[in-house]
């Protein structure tokens, strides 16, 4: 069996023209044919299957929870996780640089390697295909959708619960910045306006050390909550 046999039998799908997978695989540090312009594809046909997919399997959610969890589902960790669940990685044609550096597990690489792929399917058959590819790789995540609590972020969740308790909403500072511009560290302090409370997350960006400040503001809620 090659090696592009056994990705299309992980994929479930088998092309008509293997030169489209070719492509697909095909990154821009390898040749000057290459598979952005099928990742664009891909990224559309991707999104509108899985906003269909969670539109029928949840039908009384709002349109936010439903836009926060197909965002949980198509965003890069995601994709890149699927990747390497077919094995993807090895598959892939990558400039010597990007060879040296490890690109075969770069999320980044995989993730838009393999909403190339989708786009590949789509264009080598049709749509209705491409969908049952797409769903066929995220049967496991469509049939354990998390809950909407689950899928709002620390800030949100703060937020709504300061208000369902009347509290007036948080404040956040940056305490510090360290590093370059290009590997930068972030410290932010969350502090509650009707007391001394204040919590502090650190990391590489800005809004990631607030969403961690905000977390650890939730789990000191909690517990002022619970008396501890």
């Amino acid at each position: 069996m090659s090696d592009l046999e056994e990705l299309q039998g992980s994929l479930g799908y088998r092309f008509h023209d293997p030169g489209r997978l070719q492509e697909a695989l095909t990154h821009r540090s390898a040749s000057s044919r290459h598979n952005e312009r099928m990742e664009f594809l891909g990224d559309s046909v991707l999104n509108f299957v899985i906003a269909d997919a969670i539109f029928r399997r949840r039908p009384g959610d709002s349109e936010g929870a439903l836009s926060r969890l197909r965002a949980s589902l198509v965003n890069r960790s995601s994709l890149a996780e699927i990747a390497r669940q077919i094995g993807l990685g090895r598959h892939l044609r990558l400039g010597g640089g990007e060879l040296k550096s490890g690109g075969h597990r770069r999320d980044s690489i995989l993730a838009d390697a393999l909403e190339a792929v989708f786009g590949a399917v789509y264009l080598d058959s049709d749509f209705a295909t491409a969908a049952a590819t797409i769903t066929g790789l995220y049967h496991a995540r469509l049939e354990s959708l998390p809950s909407e609590g689950v899928l709002k972020d620390p800030k949100t969740r703060l937020q709504e619960a300061l208000q369902s308790i009347h509290r007036p909403l948080p404040a956040y500072r940056v305490l510090e910045t360290q590093g370059q511009a290009h590997h930068q560290s972030f410290r932010v302090e969350c502090r509650l306006g009707d007391s001394e409370l204040a919590t502090v997350g650190e990391a590489g960006s800005r809004r990631q050390a607030e969403q961690q400040a905000a977390a650890a503001m939730l789990a000191e809620i909690g517990a002022e909550r619970r008396g501890e």
